[in-house]
């Protein structure tokens, strides 16, 4: 805990914690766990796509490696511990591997990107390590124009070499520990649970164009407002995702055109997130939602366009690692509880390169993306021992070491 609260002084604001993809603070991150890596007897590198990366090795060379990590950037404004905690308990598996000395290596991720802030698509950095980067990506901008291969070119790194970071294919797999960014586990009074797998997402734009006009002189019935038409969108979204049985819908970002008190909208442009964990059930929704709005729109004599940005498709975690994740949090006195996430993690893009699990730990108050952000010290020290149980466990599996 100490260690995210050291790194969260690695901001581009003073003040609030920012720290995106390939900018100055993440050199300073990088130079920090590099110092804590090295003194642990790790060799350690960043890839071409940024993520710092630092392998322990026991004594006796071995090709088997147990990949662990999550991600160091972050969204704007952000907590201390979405990700980063991770990052530091991964260090400590280290620590435990050593002391049980388990047959096989530890390499330990520090994700480049998750969060999709700067470039505007995530997993940047676990996409590279499953081998899964796509070379299109390269081109994308961020909010001065600068594209990805660029930044990645500022940083040091060579593009060109993206493919070199995939992970070896004698990775026993990947294991995540993060917050869980959600109220479940506070209202169980749980620690941790173990993740069965991750919901899918949509992202969407939508836009209704109706006509700008003057507030003092176009009548009610006359105008063909765009703004009153999402206004009516955004409670039908709710209404639905409320009657769907884990169904989250939100409209998070909205921009009206031309913006102004005195003049009737006549664009209004929104954001559109849906999640569930059955990916038919997330399509539905979409299709019905995108049907509503072009519903509300002939009423109104609006247009109305949307555009898909994001169809991620539910992923399932690998069912054997987590049964000895669940054991192992068993084996240390506490319920093995199972859950989905809600939310996208690196976990999901490594599931389909090679056998994932991960362990959420309990969020205080829910709270996540936000600078009231906190996990409780015996969480942490709850996530310790079945770390170790689950280390020595797979210390024992034949179903992975063989």
């Amino acid at each position: 805990m100490a260690l995210c609260h050291t790194l969260a002084e690695f901001t581009e604001e003073p003040g609030r914690i920012t720290r995106l993809f390939l900018t100055p603070p993440v050199r300073d991150v990088h130079a920090l766990l590099r110092e804590r890596m090295e003194q642990m007897g790790m060799s350690v590198n960043v890839d071409a796509a940024g993520n710092l990366r630092g392998v322990w090795t026991p004594v006796g060379s071995t090709a088997r490696r147990l990949l662990i990590g999550s991600h160091i950037d972050t969204v704007p404004n952000a907590g201390a511990f979405d990700g980063v905690l991770g990052v530091a308990l991964a260090l400590e598996c280290v620590e435990l591997a050593r002391t049980l000395q388990v047959p096989f290596a530890v390499e330990v991720l520090a994700f480049s990107e998750e969060e999709g802030v700067r470039f505007g698509v995530p997993f940047l950095g676990s996409r590279a390590v499953a081998g899964r980067f796509d070379s299109a990506l390269l081109a994308c901008r961020d909010s001065e124009g600068a594209t990805a291969e660029s930044a990645l070119r500022a940083f040091g790194l060579d593009p060109a070499q993206i493919p070199a970071a995939a992970a070896s294919e004698e990775a026993i797999g990947f294991l995540e520990f993060h917050i869980e960014q959600g109220p479940v586990l506070e209202a169980e009074n749980l620690s941790v649970a173990v993740v069965d797998g991750i919901a899918g997402q949509s992202r969407l734009t939508f836009e209704f164009a109706g006509q700008a006009n003057h507030a003092g002189t176009t009548p009610m019935a006359l105008r063909r407002d765009a703004l009153t038409a999402a206004a009516e969108w955004i409670a039908a979204v709710e209404a639905h995702a409320k009657d769907v049985r884990g169904l989250v819908a939100t409209v998070g970002a909205i921009a009206v055109e031309p913006n102004a008190g005195n003049v009737v909208p006549g664009l209004a442009r929104l954001s559109l997130d849906v999640r569930h964990a059955d990916d038919a059930v997330r399509h539905t929704a979409v299709s019905g939602l995108t049907a509503q709005a072009k519903a509300i729109a002939a009423r109104r004599s609006l247009t109305v366009t949307s555009a898909v940005s994001l169809d991620q498709p539910a992923v399932a975690l690998d069912a054997h690692l987590s049964a000895l994740l669940c054991r192992a949090v068993e084996d240390c006195g506490m319920p093995g509880k199972r859950m989905y996430s809600g939310a996208g993690h690196d976990a999901m893009i490594l599931a389909a390169r090679m056998p994932a699990a991960m362990l959420f730990l309990r969020s205080p108050g829910g709270i996540s993306h936000n600078p009231a952000e906190a996990v409780d010290v015996e969480d942490v020290a709850a996530a310790l021992p079945a770390a170790r149980a689950f280390l020595q466990c797979l210390a024992e599996d034949n179903h992975l070491q063989g």
